[in-house]
């Protein structure tokens, strides 16, 4: 297995050009290839999910090109159905690509099998399935009830007029119905069955397909109305916002090293949720300001321990877990029980790698308590079970004064290829 050695870090300053945001690109992607008209995609997100992506969109006949050597990319719409009506598509561990994709086939007259790596078949989808299924869509189990992967057969949609969804799972299975609803022609009402985890990111779906000419009335957090008639039209250009999750390593790197660490491509008011990571930073005793299309954050004096409901920001909410570790107290993290249905399950994940830099933890169905200890373990190799936000995270150790090893770290080509480069640069400002 391959490692990476992080030395000790004294000091980071300057700033940083995000890549493009993982949840924006395969949101944009889809809606560009559904859409009536062409899309001039820009800043697409240079990574594994995204590739993922553009190979299956690919495979149903989307005409896709790359703008020279730029991140740019022009997308052909299809005008709502692809063109090509049997397909056979591996989505890797991509949540964003799989989810989506899974409710758009459903809606078209075609034969589809869908499948990913182990982890993703080990990531359940039988909620959105069972919306699916309730509207008419024929839809297979290839291995274990529940979970991928999946066989999709041609199939008449009758959208009821009132489409339960737990909400609890996974926000991405809403994200998916909503995406797909207005291929159906038809009204349709999805009623949240429970309560509706990750809701910023539900905000950055129907953000998108109101710019791509789709509507969503929504009712709170619990009824989500999509009126027949509508469909996709291409706003002809659309800019891919910064990553906000990746932010959250860089403006913590700034806060752990002193500072100030600037993120460039995301700002005030940006349509990410966890932009409201700064927010925790601010509760932590950092300095942080903002502007149009930046984030800067530092530190004078010590980090304070903090109590915080995390759910709108589950993914930011790791990076809190690595800040704990230089904070005066104990710090909870509540209400972040979606951690164990993602790429790993990150509580027990977390919980394992904190306890080897010598934290005392204590691990809840949905919550993580950090003690950090009076001086951290040096030389700890992480385990990252191939999963990019362990790798990016256990890298912030090399901030707080002592020599971390990283294994498989590539695994951060999920969503950031050249994570560690950046970080990098930054320590060489004030090296």
């Amino acid at each position: 297995m391959e490692q990476l050695h992080l030395s000790p870090v004294e000091r980071v300053a300057g700033s940083i050009k995000l890549p493009g945001s993982k949840s924006i690109s395969n949101r944009t992607l889809l809606l560009a290839a559904l859409s009536e008209g062409d899309t001039l995609v820009r800043d697409l997100l240079a990574s594994d999910d995204i590739h993922h992506m553009l190979n299956a969109l690919r495979l149903l006949g989307v005409d896709i090109e790359q703008q020279g050597d730029s991140r740019d990319f022009r997308v052909k719409g299809t005008g709502g159905t692809f063109p090509v009506k049997a397909a056979d598509l591996f989505l890797g561990n991509a949540g964003t690509a799989f989810r989506p994709l899974t409710a758009a086939l459903a809606m078209m007259p075609g034969h589809y099998q869908l499948s990913g790596v182990a982890r993703m078949h080990e990531r359940p989808i039988g909620d959105l399935v069972d919306a699916l299924r309730l509207m008419g869509a024929k839809i297979h189990y290839h291995g274990k009830s529940g979970y991928p992967p999946l066989e999709i057969s041609p199939a008449t949609i009758n959208a009821q007029c009132d489409i339960p969804v737990r909400g609890t799972v996974s926000s991405q299975f809403l994200t998916a119905l909503l995406m797909a609803l207005p291929l159906s022609g038809k009204s349709a009402t999805l009623s949240i069955l429970d309560e509706l985890i990750s809701k910023p990111y539900v905000a950055i779906t129907i953000n998108l397909m109101s710019r791509f000419g789709v509507q969503v009335e929504r009712k709170g957090w619990q009824r989500f109305s999509v009126e027949a008639g509508q469909h996709y039209v291409s706003p002809g250009e659309i800019v891919v916002e910064g990553d906000a999750s990746s932010a959250s390593y860089f403006l913590a790197a700034g806060v752990l090293g002193g500072g100030p660490v600037r993120v460039e491509g995301v700002g005030a008011n940006s349509i990410q949720g966890d932009v409201r990571f700064a927010e925790v930073l601010t509760q932590m005793g950092a300095e942080v300001s903002y502007g149009e299309n930046w984030i800067e954050a530092s530190l004078q004096g010590r980090l304070k321990a903090v109590d915080v409901d995390l759910n709108h920001i589950p993914d930011a909410a790791m990076t809190v877990a690595m800040l704990a570790l230089a904070a005066d107290g104990t710090s909870t993290i509540r209400n972040v029980a979606s951690w164990r249905v993602k790429e790993t399950d990150r509580l027990s994940a977390m919980a394992t790698e904190l306890r080897k830099l010598g934290a005392t933890v204590e691990e809840g169905a949905d919550f993580i308590r950090i003690t950090p200890p009076a001086q951290l373990t040096q030389n700890a190799v992480i385990d990252t079970y191939d999963d990019h936000r362990m790798a990016m995270c256990f890298s912030l150790a090399s901030l707080m004064g002592v020599a971390v090893t990283i294994n498989d770290p590539n695994c951060v080509a999920k969503t950031f290829p050249d994570y560690f480069a950046c970080l990098a640069q930054l320590a060489q400002t004030h090296a």
